[in-house]
């Protein structure tokens, strides 16, 4: 590309009244032009030995200033024309980029150009990106791209996003990347779900139940942004939707109001939940790895492990037939209350004190946990979230839980689908984890089962494959570990307060003051290739993001996993090159 088709006509010069370094100088803008924040701008140096060296860096402050104004009240008399003054401006320029790297300053009076093609992808490194995965547009309108190797855990992995509730867009950008990230072939060919699979937890409403439905409200500019971006604008073309069953309903009917097909209910049976060790995560809050009784819990749980013999969908214990959850915790709290039982199940070195803690916070899970927990559904029936019999993309849709069953839910299945990439041996397919409200479930101080989780998906989860993208109002309530771990940082919206915090010392401080601003849409990303987080504006969902928006989803999605069998269907006719029409005869 020729050097005129790289560089705009000159914006300015590199101002010589302020100390101009390898790192950060000053433009003055020239007459007629301007200079924005975020605008991507390139100048060069000549060396002593005749070769060039080319300095490239992003807008990260613009001033402007009367030029013969002493005091305050001179802009009314300039304003007047009572005296002489000239308005300048200036713009603050951090260095992204130095080619070849000799860090040498900018020649105050060196012209300045506003980078285009080639060069303003040179200055950002999207040259160096192997696999890019688009993210938006820039302030220039120009595409803005993320390296695919600091997503899939090739050089990093995980993503952290934080911004104000139901104005940052969290959750709408962080569907928009993995749309980005499905479709883009970066993961190795467009819409193959060989290679990548997600795990969204629906925390809120129902406005992510509907990712497999086209939106309404497309327009034609808005699929023309996707097609700059090399998207096609569309619905999630493979999702599967979990809810749990509704509370007090026998026949585990899912509990949803306004999706009505392609939706199955999950649940736990009784002899998986003493065989799988589950009751730590019914003691999933923070707080209760502070208390004693906690020995309590593991002694427990081993026990019913030990003893615990499947029985018609239930469990019995000592022969003693339970039938459900209430049963079950019954059943517990009466063994656990009778002197000549209570050593068995705990350990002589518990106090009474301690298992009439425990006793009590057991109780208060029936409630909560009866309708997951189940014996009187058939084991047999599909009911278990497992990602790698599901589609591509699956939505488990914890809206009308209460909190404690969220977090069980929550820890439960990361827990089985962490244990399931380990035994895989292998990190194909990847699967993104998307959640909500990560300071809930990772709060900074204390620990639980779900904490321990998801540390060791931030730890460990890109050897695995794991990808974690947690989304959260308070990335300072979070635990350190897990945003350290994350190589891609975005920020929308952001609570002053919040925004002094050390955590967002990435940003730039005009980019803090900016994120009070922020409006929905807009995210400053962070990756570890480009010293200044970029500010970006991803276009407006191609899927239905609430019930209102929701077109008619394609036939593939009309029946559910339970549902899956064709009813109609002729039977062999697939082995006997029948259509579903003909005689099977």
């Amino acid at each position: 590309m020729s050097e005129r088709t790289e560089r705009s006509d000159p914006v300015g010069r590199v101002l010589g009244t302020a100390d101009a370094t390898p790192l950060t100088f000053w433009v003055a803008v020239a007459p007629g032009a301007y200079l924005q924040l975020d605008d991507v701008v390139v100048t060069s140096r000549e060396m002593p030995d005749g070769s060039t060296v080319t300095i490239a860096g992003v807008v990260t402050a613009v001033r402007a200033r009367h030029e013969g104004a002493q005091f305050d009240s001179d802009v009314f008399a300039i304003a007047d024309g009572t005296l002489p003054a000239q308005v300048q401006e200036a713009a603050e320029i951090t260095t992204t980029r130095v080619t070849p790297e000799v860090y040498v300053p900018p020649s105050p009076g060196a012209i300045v150009h506003r980078a285009e093609g080639d060069a303003r992808a040179n200055a950002l490194y999207f040259d160096r990106m192997q696999r890019q995965v688009p993210m938006g547009f820039g302030r220039d309108g120009a595409p803005v791209f993320l390296n695919a190797e600091f997503l899939d855990g090739s050089r990093g992995a995980h993503v952290s996003i934080s911004g104000i509730s139901g104005v940052a867009t969290k959750t709408s950008f962080a569907t928009f990347l993995l749309y980005s990230v499905f479709r883009c072939g970066a993961l190795g060919g467009a819409g193959e779900s060989a290679n990548s699979r997600a795990l969204i937890f629906n925390v809120k409403g129902e406005d992510l139940l509907f990712l497999d439905h086209p939106n309404t409200r497309l327009d034609e500019s808005t699929v023309e942004q996707y097609n700059k971006l090399g998207l096609t604008a569309g619905p999630f073309p493979d999702v599967r939707v979990y809810a749990p069953p509704r509370a007090g309903d026998s026949s585990g009917t899912p509990d949803v109001s306004s999706r009505h097909t392609g939706v199955d209910s999950f649940y736990w049976t009784l002899a998986e939940f003493c065989e799988n060790r589950l009751l730590p995560f019914v003691f999933a809050d923070a707080d209760d790895e502070r208390q004693q009784y906690t020995m309590v819990v593991h002694a427990v749980t081993a026990h019913l492990a030990r003893i615990a013999v499947p029985a018609d969908g239930g469990i019995s214990l000592d022969g003693v037939r339970i039938g459900s959850y209430s049963d079950l915790v019954d059943h517990v709290v009466n063994q656990l209350n009778d002197d000549a039982t209570r050593g068995v199940w705990t350990g002589s070195a518990v106090g009474l004190g301690t298992v009439n803690a425990f006793a009590r916070r057991l109780i208060g899970s029936k409630k909560d946990l009866d309708r997951l927990i189940r014996g009187d559904l058939a084991a047999r029936r599909p009911h278990s979230i497992n990602t790698a019999e599901s589609a591509q993309v699956t939505v488990v849709d914890l809206h009308n839980l209460p909190d404690r069953a969220q977090r069980f839910v929550v820890g439960v299945t990361l827990k089985s689908e962490f244990e399931r990439k380990e035994k895989a041996g292998t990190a194909k397919p990847l699967l993104f984890v998307v959640l909500d409200e990560l300071n809930k479930y990772a709060p900074r101080e204390g620990s639980s089962p779900i904490k321990e989780v998801l540390l060791d998906i931030a730890e460990r989860g890109r050897s695995l494959g794991v990808v974690l993208i947690g989304a959260q109002q308070t990335a300072s309530e979070v635990e350190r570990r897990i945003v350290s771990n994350s190589a891609i940082r975005v920020v929308g919206r952001l609570d002053p307060a919040e925004a002094s915090r050390p955590e967002y010392g990435f940003l730039p401080p005009a980019q803090r003051q900016r994120a009070l601003l922020a409006k929905p849409g807009t995210m400053f990303v962070a990756q570890p290739e480009i010293p200044v987080p970029l500010c970006v504006e991803f276009p407006f969902p191609s899927w239905a993001t609430r019930p209102a928006e929701a077109g008619p989803p394609p036939n593939a999605t009309l029946r559910s996993i339970v549902q899956a069998a064709d009813p109609f269907a002729v039977v062999g006719a697939s082995t006997k090159g029948l259509e579903d029409d003909d005689i099977p005869f």
